[in-house]
C-alpha cells in the first residue's frame, strides 16, 4: 500500500506521564474514506494517543503524518485549521448559549461597518439550519443548550465536527448518551463521511456497534498497541481477549446474592414536574438488585434523583425499614442510609482537580472532623487506602488526582465515597457507562457483593445485556410511568423493549 493512501500516520508514538509510560511507541495507520475503530480497556492510552494527535498533549517521542506530511500541533486550534477535529466523551458544551452559538463557536460569520465587525447572526442562523438539514438532525438552532437533553447535545458536536470540513474526525464514546434511533442516525453521518474521503477515528467499548461500522480495528493494551484487524474478520471473544489479554468466558460473575424482605417501599411517587414521573410504585429487598430499564425520556433519572432529594415530588411515599421517610434533600436521603452514585461522572460525579482520597472523603468529611474543626489526616489516609485495596483501584496512591485515572478507576472511587457513608440502599445511575469490558466485569462483582452484604441495589442500565445479567428482577418504564416488572432470569431482550416502548395513553 502506498503512503498517499493514508490520510493519517502515526509512527512510534510515546508518552510518559510521573510514575507510569501511557504510550509505548504506538504505530497506527488511518486510511483515507474509512472507519478506523480504536478499543481497549480504560487506561489502554487510546485517550492519551487522540490528545496527542489533536495538540493537547506533546508526544516524547514519534511522529504523526497528515497526508504525508509530518505535523506537530501545539494547541488544538492548529489540530482544527489542519483537518482534524475530535468529539470527546465528556461533553461541556456552554448551556447558557444558543446552539448555533455553541456550534460556531470561535468562527462566527461577521459583517464589517466601516472599522468595525459584527456577528452576522442571521447567516449564523441559516448555516446551521442547513448543517442540520444535510446531516437529518431535528434541532432548534435557537434555543439554549441547557434545554437540550443529553443525546441533541451529542449530536450538536457532531454536527459541529462535521461543519469543520475535517479530513480526519476522532469520535470518542460518541453513542454513550445516544438512543438506538439515534445511533443509527450516527451510523448513516459516518457511513456519508467515509463514502466523502473522511476517516473516522471511531472509539467504542460497544464490541457489537465496533463490529457493526468498522473498517478497521487497533487494540490498545497498557499503553501498547496489539494488532491492527480487518473488522470484518474479528469476533466479539476475539476482541475481548486482545483487549483484556484473557479469556473472558463469561461477561457477568456468578450471582449467588439472595435478596431479603423489603428494605424499602416507593409508594405512588409523582413528580412536581408535570411532564416527569407519574404514580410510580415498587420494592426493593435487602439483597436484591432492581434493574430500571427504558429509553430515553423514560423518566428514570428523574425519579432516582427525586428519591435522592435532588429533585422535588408533588405526592406519594418512600417508606424504609417499614417507617415512612420524609425525604426533601440529599442530607436527608444520607441520613436514611442511602446513596447515589449519579450518570455523568464528570459532570455531577468526581472533582477532576483533586485527589482520589479527597474524592472518596467528600460524601463523609464530617466523619473526619475533629473537636477543633480540624480534618484528621491519619484517618482519612486510612480509610481511602483500605477502599484502594478493596475496590482494587488502580492508582499510584490516595493523593494522585482523579483526572489522571481512567474512567473505571474513577467510577470506582465513587462507589468508595458512598460506601464510606455507609449506606443500607444504593442507587446507581448508568454505572457502567463508557467503561470498558474487564472493568465492567469488576463494576458487576462488586455490585454483587454489595448485594451479598445484605445491602439493596438500584440499578439504571441503558444496556440490556446488562439488566439481564445483573438485575434479580427489572422493572421498565416508558414517559414517565412504570409499564412492568421482569424476573432477571427469565426476562428476554425483546420483553424489555416491548414495555420500554408500550403506548401510554395518557
Amino acid at each position: 500500500m502506498e503512503n498517499g493512501s493514508y490520510t493519517l500516520r502515526i509512527k512510534d508514538i510515546s508518552k510518559a506521564f510521573p510514575g507510569v509510560i501511557a504510550l509505548d511507541k504506538v504505530s497506527i495507520d488511518i486510511r483515507a474514506g474509512s472507519v478506523h475503530a480504536l478499543m481497549g480497556e480504560n487506561g489502554a492510552g487510546k485517550s492519551t494517543l487522540m490528545k496527542c494527535l489533536f495538540g493537547i498533549y506533546d508526544p516524547d517521542s514519534g511522529e504523526i503524518l497528515l497526508d504525508g506530511k509530518p505535523v506537530r500541533f501545539e494547541n488544538s486550534r492548529q489540530a482544527l485549521d489542519a483537518g482534524i477535529s475530535m468529539i470527546h466523551q465528556e461533553l461541556l458544551p456552554i448551556p447558557l448559549r444558543s446552539v448555533m452559538e455553541n456550534l460556531w463557536l470561535g468562527r462566527y460569520p461577521q459583517y464589517s461597518i466601516g472599522p468595525f465587525k459584527f456577528v452576522d447572526h442571521k447567516k449564523m442562523y441559516q448555516d446551521s439550519v442547513a448543517l442540520f438539514k444535510k446531516l437529518n438532525m431535528d434541532i432548534d438552532s435557537n434555543v439554549w443548550v441547557r434545554e437540550l437533553s443529553a443525546s441533541k447535545i451529542q449530536s450538536v458536536e457532531i454536527a459541529k465536527a462535521v461543519s469543520n470540513k475535517a479530513k480526519v474526525i476522532i469520535m470518542d464514546e460518541p453513542t454513550s448518551s445516544l438512543t438506538e434511533h439515534e445511533v443509527s442516525q450516527l451510523f448513516e453521518i459516518i457511513r456519508r463521511l467515509r463514502d466523502e474521503g473522511v476517516a473516522v477515528i471511531y472509539i467504542s467499548h460497544k464490541i457489537e456497534e465496533i463490529l457493526a461500522i468498522s473498517d478497521e480495528v487497533s487494540i490498545m493494551r497498557d499503553g501498547r498497541l496489539m494488532g491492527t484487524y480487518p473488522a470484518r474478520e474479528l469476533t466479539t471473544d476475539q476482541i475481548i481477549k486482545y483487549m483484556v489479554g484473557r479469556e473472558l468466558s463469561h461477561r457477568f460473575p456468578p450471582k449467588d446474592n439472595v435478596p431479603g424482605e423489603t428494605i424499602m417501599e416507593v409508594k405512588n411517587l409523582s413528580s412536581l414536574n408535570p411532564r416527569s414521573f407519574r404514580d410510580v410504585s415498587f420494592t426493593l429487598g435487602r439483597g436484591e438488585i432492581l434493574g430500571i430499564g427504558g429509553l430515553v425520556g423514560a423518566q428514570r433519572t428523574e425519579l432516582v434523583e427525586s428519591i435522592f432529594g435532588l429533585r422535588p415530588v408533588e405526592s406519594g411515599r418512600i417508606v424504609i425499614n417499614g417507617r415512612e421517610a420524609a425525604i426533601k434533600t440529599p442530607g436527608q436521603a444520607k441520613a436514611k442510609k442511602l446513596a447515589l452514585v449519579t450518570e455523568e461522572r464528570r459532570a455531577t460525579g468526581i472533582i477532576p482537580m483533586r485527589s482520589v482520597k479527597d474524592n472518596m472523603l467528600l460524601a463523609n468529611i464530617r466523619r473526619y472532623v475533629g473537636p477543633l474543626g480540624l480534618i484528621s489526616e491519619k484517618q482519612g489516609d486510612k480509610d481511602s487506602a483500605d477502599m484502594i485495596k478493596a475496590l482494587n483501584v488502580k492508582t499510584p496512591g490516595g493523593k494522585t488526582l482523579i483526572r489522571d485515572l481512567s474512567g473505571g478507576n474513577q467510577q470506582k472511587v465513587l462507589f468508595a465515597r458512598w460506601l464510606l457513608t455507609e449506606p443500607d440502599i444504593l442507587i446507581m445511575d448508568e454505572p457502567t457507562r463508557g467503561i470498558d469490558v474487564g472493568a465492567k466485569y469488576e463494576i458487576y462483582s462488586i455490585i454483587i457483593d454489595l448485594a451479598k452484604q445484605g445491602k439493596g441495589i438500584i440499578m439504571i442500565s441503558s444496556e440490556m445485556p446488562e439488566l439481564l445479567g445483573i438485575s434479580d428482577r427489572i422493572m421498565v418504564m416508558c414517559e414517565g410511568k412504570v409499564t412492568g416488572f421482569l424476573d432477571g432470569k427469565s426476562a428476554t431482550q425483546e420483553e424489555i423493549m416491548r414495555l420500554a416502548a408500550k403506548f401510554i395513553d395518557g
